[in-house]
């Protein structure tokens, strides 16, 4: 979800991303089909959405955020996504 001021909204705690107010401080996010995100390395996130193809899904509980990255990560940056 997009607030009033333009942030996206995001209630998992447990990302790196996640900030104080359930908002998401990644500079860039890709939001795919579950399917499409299953099928893709982890590598793979916004910096190649225009590489992938369009996954139509019906229903809001078929898609996730593929930039999602565990707090604890040791790699937290490696696919070039920053927090604002």
């Amino acid at each position: 979800m997009i607030d009033s001021g333009g942030n996206v909204c995001c209630t998992i705690s447990s990302c790196h991303y996640w900030s104080q107010g359930n908002l998401c401080s990644a500079s860039k996010i890709l939001v795919t089909s579950d399917t499409m995100s299953k099928n893709l390395p982890d590598k793979i996130n916004a910096p190649y959405a225009s590489q992938i193809t369009q996954t139509p899904v019906s229903k809001s509980y078929e898609s996730c955020c593929k930039t999602f990255v565990l707090k604890t990560d040791y790699n937290q940056n490696l696919d070039g996504i920053i927090k604002k």
